[in-house]
């Protein structure tokens, strides 16, 4: 077309069938040429919507093009029943027989269309809503399915009664039109802007096509109506409306899904289990009613039964979905429990969640007398030095933006099976295992280093400051000798006292505290014990500063 909107194009070309349907139905006279234009001109306009909305979904993509495509497939279902009309009228040139089996086609285009809305094209769901929201939908499928076979076609095949048939087609087609503008009354209740028209303007197209359709098969059953007659201008006029409804449609986006929308996806639940809990009643009716021939109460009876296998086995698909979801929140729950939230580190709970199965682990290899490189447990407490003044000069945004680089720099000096956790504060506990005590001074040195040796960015200004850190470390069990004589906690707290002697040094520097070994002056530690502990102060030095 030459670069032109093809939705444009196609309005147009459904106005003017209109008018050609129009003028004639009021100027040629009945016969054969009349129904000739009528049908091909409804069968037409048809085709106008079908490709309207299949033009927008091939210009658009995920749940956009979804939306439009299965409006397009509903749109093909009428034009395939339209087809049958146009066999009959056109080429075996008799009346269409009651209860013919085209009939369903009709009655199947709104599922397509329904399912399109039941997307929400206006919002952009998380990819939780979709999963879960995808088989209460198919239970909504199924169960609209049943209610046409138990109620349509029990009367069409197992004991033909073509009054009972036209009620029951009826019945069921007015509800799935009631259903399709009370969906849509309800989007435009919540939508807004373009979204907003659209659902206005589709809403009024199906409430118009609607009524004109029972107008039409309001005569038909009283044998009034014939192909070509005054009831087809505006019925057929109709299928117009919705290709400009296409054309209206188009470029619209859906916008991210908010917390209030959870409650539709309650609402279709809810929903879908109303729908699983009416096949009993169904069942129970049809055994029940005195009226009902035996070969149609026991063909809704099966019928019922089919369903409800198919839908415990869609049940039973969400029930290890709805497993496999909550599994992945416990574990999203957990993870963020025993995760720092500012620097991403483990927090004193997995420390106290995990110590206990490191602890043992050290005790086991000691015991059983393995590899001395790697059977003991050292704890550093690392605290970083002056970092009050950080917040006092630059405000506490800075300050946590030097407690995530120190993090990360802690986590580049320590290996895999370390662990760091943030203490609370600026303070900072490493947890090495599978380690050797006496390379102890060497993981003190590397993240002394670490942390010193670069300047930090502070981001837009360019400004970086260059921080230290002081630790102290201990290494469990206390003595390889006796192993259980002291607990961890009290080498934690060693480890803690090295850290403070640290700082009384002159910060930037790691003190480990060990068991006297007599080759050079001990001190004497109170409080673990009544007679206190003799200890040798094992001190390092940090990177030197001389930087301006």
């Amino acid at each position: 077309m030459n670069g032109r909107n093809p939705s444009k194009f196609l309005v147009r070309a459904a106005v003017l069938l209109t008018a050609v349907l129009a003028a004639a139905c009021a100027l040629l006279p009945r016969g054969f040429a009349r129904v000739a234009i009528s049908d091909i001109v409804a069968g037409l306009l048809m085709l106008t919507a079908l490709f309207a909305f299949a033009c927008n979904g091939l210009a658009s993509k995920g749940r956009m093009r979804w939306f439009w495509m299965l409006q397009a497939a509903g749109w093909a279902l009428w034009f395939s029943d339209q087809m049958v009309w146009i066999t009959f009228d056109l080429i075996l040139r008799r009346k269409l027989t009651g209860m013919y089996p085209a009939d369903a086609l009709l009655f199947l285009a709104g599922a397509p269309m329904m399912a399109g809305l039941l997307l929400r094209p206006h919002r952009q769901p998380s990819e939780r809503s979709t999963r879960l929201g995808a088989l209460d939908f198919f239970l909504l499928l199924l169960w609209w399915f049943y209610l046409y076979v138990s109620f349509v076609i029990s009367w069409q095949y197992i004991s033909p009664n073509e009054g009972a048939y036209n009620i029951n087609f009826d019945l069921l087609s007015g509800a799935e039109s009631i259903l399709l503008v009370g969906v849509l009354l309800v989007f435009w209740r919540k939508s807004s802007g373009r979204w907003k028209t659209f659902y206005a303007c589709f809403c009024g197209a199906f409430v118009f096509n609607g009524i004109w359709f029972y107008v039409l098969n309001f005569a038909i059953e009283r044998d009034v109506y014939f192909t070509g007659s005054w009831y087809d201008i505006p019925y057929s006029g109709s299928f117009a409306l919705f290709t400009a409804v296409a054309l209206l449609g188009q470029r619209l986006l859906p916008t991210p899904e908010n917390a209030a929308d959870e409650s539709y996806s309650s609402w279709m639940t809810n929903l879908a289990m109303m729908a699983v809990l009416s096949l009993p009643i169904f069942a129970l009716y049809a055994l029940l009613d005195p009226h009902l021939p035996r070969p149609v109460a026991n063909f809704r009876v099966l019928v019922t039964l089919l369903t409800m296998f198919m839908m415990a086995f869609l049940l039973f698909i969400q029930h290890r979905r709805l497993n496999r979801e909550l599994r992945r929140t416990n574990i999203v729950l957990e993870e963020a429990s025993l995760s720092d939230p500012l620097t991403g580190l483990r927090n004193r709970r997995y420390f106290s969640a995990t110590i206990d199965a490191d602890v043992s682990q050290a005790l086991r290899s000691h015991a059983d007398g393995r590899d001395p490189h790697t059977r003991d447990l050292v704890f550093y407490l690392i605290d970083a030095d002056n970092f009050k003044e950080v917040n006092d000069r630059y405000g506490h945004d800075v300050g946590d933006k030097v407690l995530v680089e120190m993090a990360r720099r802690l986590s580049s000096s320590i290996r895999h099976s370390d662990v760091l956790v943030r203490w609370g504060g600026e303070e900072f506990l490493i947890v090495s295992r599978y380690t050797d005590r006496s390379e102890a001074e060497l993981l003190a040195q590397r993240v002394l280093s670490a942390v010193a040796d670069t300047p930090i960015n502070l981001g837009a200004s360019g400004e970086a400051m260059y921080r230290t850190c002081s630790l102290g470390w201990a290494a469990f069990p206390w003595s390889p000798e006796n192993p259980q004589v002291i607990g961890y906690e009290e080498v934690l707290t060693l480890a803690d006292r090295g850290l403070h002697r640290a700082k009384e040094l002159g910060k930037n520097r790691a003190v480990g505290i060990v068991p006297a070994t007599g080759k050079v002056p001990a001190t004497t530690i109170e409080g673990l014990h009544s007679g206190g502990l003799k200890v040798d102060l094992l001190a390092v030095a940090g990177p030197g500063i001389g930087r301006s």
